[in-house]
Formats: C-alpha cells, structure tokens, sequence
C-alpha cells in the first residue's frame, strides 16, 4: 500500500516524466476513482505542468491556465510511464505527452482517487486541509512530534496512523519507525519521554530513507504485489525471527489493522526510555513493571 515514501517517488517521477513536456491529451474510463468530481473535466487537463506538490499522501498538480488535480493512490493506485500504444492493466487515467509517452494512472482496486479543481482550489480541498504535519516538506523533530501526538489515547501506533496529526504515516512505515526506536505498537503516548519521542522522530525519518533506497525507480512495486520482495525489518514477518535478536515476530490486530513487532526489542513496559528502563531494572534489582498488552499471535494477516 502506498505511503509516504511511496507517494513521494510517484511525485518526484511525474515530476520527472512532466518536465519541458505539454499534455497533449487526456483521456479516463468511466471508473469510481472520480467519486465526487466531474470525470468530464479530467479531459481538459492539457498543457505544462508548473508545479508538483505533496502533502501526506495526496499530490497536488498545478498545470498552465490555472488547472488543478489532486490525486490519491489509495490502496493499489500507481503512475507509470510507457510508450504510446503499449497495454498498461488496469488503467484508469492517461496523459498523453508531446514526446509520444503516456502517463498512465493504474489501479487494480480502484481505491485510488483523482480530483480536477481549480488550482487554487488544491489546498483548500477539505481533505488536504485536515492534514497533520508532514515529516518531509513540514519537518518532524522529537518535541513536534510529541506536540501532534502526545495528547492521544489511542495507542501509539494507531496514533501515529492519524492523517490530522502526522500526515503520510501508514501501518507499514508506523510499524517500521516503531521497531526502529525500540517502542511497543501499544504504548500510550502520555508514557513516552522526551528522549523517546526524539528517538521515534529520528527512526521515522530513518524508515522513510530506507524506503527511499529500496524502492525509488521508475516502476516500483508494492508489497502485496506477486513477486515483489519484503526487505522491510519487521512489518510482514510475523513467525520468523527478529533481524536484531532473533526472536518471534509476533502480531496482533490494532486498529482494524495488522501489527508486527518484536516482544524483546519493542517491550511494553510504563518506564519511558530505554536508559529508565536500564536504571530501573539494575538500580531496584529488580524488572521495570509490565502493563498488560494485547494478545499476541505469529500468523500474518
């Protein structure tokens, strides 16, 4: 499923692919991806495009006379680039360039949803403007993160999932950030210190460049996908051994989604840090206190 990582590589390709390029013609299916807009005025977007912008998971098109499109990729959704005249399944969407490329949008699911209002309509749009912090064009340090979410009672990582707190975080990029910093799914954010939500910011950032590395390209593939390959360290692995110390990957469902993360790296402890958690366990001889946590099963769903 694309995130934010994912949804950037689309913005920076299209950027790419639209560069000293006109739209020549555009052209769409009758499909569900137009869901409350006008399919009709898809087919008057033509011309340059002047500006590509992100914000979370949506991407924002400003083209030359003042035309606009905002594009979800929902679950499956996808822009890729072929030849004119080539099949591309599930195509839903298409701009044709002056060079003889199309851009296609593709969707097998049809979760995905595209937009075309006035482009200065874009970011007024209700959902871009219900957005939280973005961690690439807004920044994310430790005490900003704690200002967008240290307030929930949700638990951590359905916290973090929250669009109106942090924009462009999923279940898999959460569940990568958290395992990252060593912090259980489960935790409430009021029991995180300082230093953790410095370490949380800090592992976000690092999921995202991981990310970056593993799937930029011109045709990337998602997870879900057949033969696509899982290189992330804990999302998905549920039954297999941990990457740092082996143990069972484990799995629950929060949220209405599905968690992995590691028992040992990520505990669920109320102590706030792992130098607390150290201080606790050797200066009182004995282990930090455990909160109950959520029944845990190794089947992936």
């Amino acid at each position: 499923m694309p995130e934010l990582p994912e949804v950037e590589i689309a913005r920076r390709n299209l950027e790419r692919w639209f560069k000293g390029r006109r739209i020549v013609r555009a052209e769409a299916d009758a499909t569900r991806v137009f869901r409350g807009a006008e399919q009709a005025h898809f087919t008057r977007l033509t011309g340059r495009v002047t500006a590509l912008e992100r914000k979370g998971k949506y991407l924002l098109l400003t083209l030359e006379g003042g035309q606009g499109l905002m594009a979800h990729l929902g679950m499956t959704g996808k822009f890729v680039r072929r030849e004119e005249g080539e099949r591309v399944p599930h195509s839903r969407a298409r701009f044709h360039l002056d060079d003889g490329h199309v851009v296609h949008f593709s969707d097998p699911r049809l979760f995905g949803r595209m937009a075309p209002v006035p482009a200065k309509a874009l970011w007024e749009l209700p959902a871009v403007k219900a957005l939280g912090r973005d961690p690439l064009t807004d920044g994310l340090t430790g005490p900003q993160l704690q200002e967008a979410v240290g307030d929930s009672k949700q638990d951590l990582k359905v916290a973090l999932m929250d669009q109106g707190r942090v924009a462009g975080l999923g279940n898999i990029h959460a569940a990568e950030a958290l395992f990252r910093a060593g912090l259980h799914p489960a935790r409430k954010p009021g029991t995180l210190t300082p230093d953790d939500w410095k370490h949380l910011a800090r592992a976000i950032h690092a999921a995202f460049d991981f990310a970056f590395k593993e799937q930029e390209g011109e045709d990337i593939t998602y997870l879900e996908e057949a033969g696509s390959v899982n290189r992330f360290r804990v999302y998905g692995r549920a039954g297999g051994p941990c990457s740092k110390c082996g143990t069972q990957v484990e799995s629950f469902t929060q949220g209405g989604r599905t968690t992995h993360f590691c028992p040992k790296c990520q505990p669920l402890t109320t102590v706030g840090s792992r130098a607390s958690q150290k201080g606790t366990a050797e200066g009182k001889g004995k282990k930090a206190s455990a909160v109950s946590g959520p029944k845990t099963r190794s089947r992936r769903r």
